[in-house]
């Protein structure tokens, strides 16, 4: 199966994807060099993943997107920020991929915006609204721990960057989804065509 990983960080979404040819795309060469050293089997793609994602979207089987969002997060109602207006490149993935022109999965993840979102959501689990072609389940999850402020010495979900040399190592774990719930909508993804399969086999 070709998955393609848009705007892949260090793949904390990729982390529990078994048995797949992987792309992932991601335009920070640090990160990305970080991303490869995690999945040295996967190709890492040093790129814009919004045109990337236009570009090549027909080569792959399974889509998973994640669209910066400092834009929608609701911090964007605290008074200490400055007005900015919301990045509509995450509505113009999900038109693209939703209108026939990709016939395989496809799922765009993004943080529970500030504002009622222009488009409503598959489902939302934890922090984070995804919408896909096909349906995601209700998950029961165990809540996320806090992360420590001294990130340095500290991990999550098993990604350690305790000696890599990069800034803002909190930011970049916060940034990752959680494996467990990433699998989980991997799993959704395909579960009709899993069950088609027993049955035949049976």
């Amino acid at each position: 199966m070709k998955v393609l990983n848009l705007y892949a960080g260090i793949g904390g979404n990729r982390k529990l994807w078994n048995g797949v040819d992987c792309t992932a795309v991601e335009i920070e060469p640090k990160i990305a060099k970080i991303y490869q050293d995690f999945f040295p089997n996967d190709k890492v793609i040093v790129a814009d993943a919004h045109q990337y994602l236009l570009e090549h979207f027909k080569e792959f089987d399974f889509i998973w997107s994640s669209p910066p969002c400092p834009t929608h997060s609701r911090i964007n109602t605290d008074s200490r920020h400055k007005a900015r207006y919301p990045d509509i490149y995450l509505y113009q993935e999900i038109i693209l991929l939703g209108n026939n022109w990709f016939k395989g999965k496809w799922v765009v993840e993004n943080v529970i915006p500030y504002y009622e979102p222009l488009l409503r959501p598959t489902n939302i689990i934890d922090r984070h609204c995804f919408w896909s072609n096909f349906n995601i389940a209700f998950y029961n999850f165990k809540p996320e721990k806090p992360i420590a402020f001294q990130t340095g010495t500290n991990g999550r979900y098993g990604f350690n960057l305790k000696g890599i040399k990069i800034d803002n190592k909190r930011q970049i774990l916060r940034n990752l989804v959680n494996p467990e719930i990433a699998k989980h909508v991997f799993d959704c993804a395909f579960k009709l065509q899993q069950e088609t399969l027993m049955e035949v086999s049976s």
